[in-house]
């Protein structure tokens, strides 16, 4: 079961500095608790101000995760911006359904004098079953597939979201629910076929540990 944990540092109510450090320790439990993708989504940060954050949280994830887990522990992924995951050494990137395309993000990687690792991982939002079936073609890793659930909470999952969610995982590549997702209706996304889930309250308003243990 895949678990891709979304950073939203402005849910914490707090001060910026505060709101830094618990998004920091979030990201660091993630990390520790075998999370496998975490992707920094800050959207209302400047470039400046998303690179010296994310350098600190590819640090923290590599020294939660230890040198001899790398390739199979916590990924880092940083939503949309190719150019600061490679200028930090993130694991990869998250993209918008109209942003580049998986393959040219893979051709940016592989320039010469990059400094990147071989293997980046990319990630795609999708919210129809085409989408998920172009993704898949231009060589994305998995994609994030919602909203399955718009009202936040709820516990059950409507026939019609199970449906679209279940022609979305037919494609060939790993599909994580998202959107409303909570440890009641987990295991129903499960059924209809996602490989995982993702969400952003999930594990930033519960205990991951617990989270964790409790959906695996």
């Amino acid at each position: 079961m895949l678990l891709c944990y979304i950073t939203d540092r402005k849910q914490f109510s707090e001060d910026e500095a505060t709101r830094r450090r618990l998004l920091l320790q979030k990201i660091a439990d993630a990390a520790r608790c075998g999370v496998d993708f975490i992707q920094l989504r800050e959207k209302d940060l400047s470039a400046r101000e998303l690179e010296a954050l994310a350098r600190e949280a590819v640090g923290i994830v590599q020294k939660n995760v230890g040198a001899e887990n790398r390739e199979s522990g916590t990924r880092l992924l940083i939503n949309s911006r190719t150019d600061i995951a490679i200028a930090v050494g993130a694991d990869g990137v998250h993209l918008r359904s109209d942003d580049l395309s998986p393959s040219h993000v893979r051709a940016i990687w592989a320039e010469p004098g990059t400094g990147t690792r071989a293997r980046v991982t990319v990630s795609v939002s999708c919210h129809s079953p085409e989408d998920v079936r172009r993704a898949a073609a231009d060589g994305a890793d998995f994609v994030l597939f919602g909203p399955v659930l718009k009202k936040q909470g709820a516990a059950q999952i409507g026939p019609a979201s199970l449906e679209n969610l279940r022609r979305a995982c037919r494609e060939n590549i790993p599909v994580l629910a998202l959107g409303g997702i909570t440890l009641e209706n987990a295991r129903a996304c499960l059924d209809a076929g996602a490989a995982g889930v993702a969400g952003i309250r999930l594990f930033q308003e519960n205990d991951i540990s617990k989270v964790v243990e409790l959906l695996r």
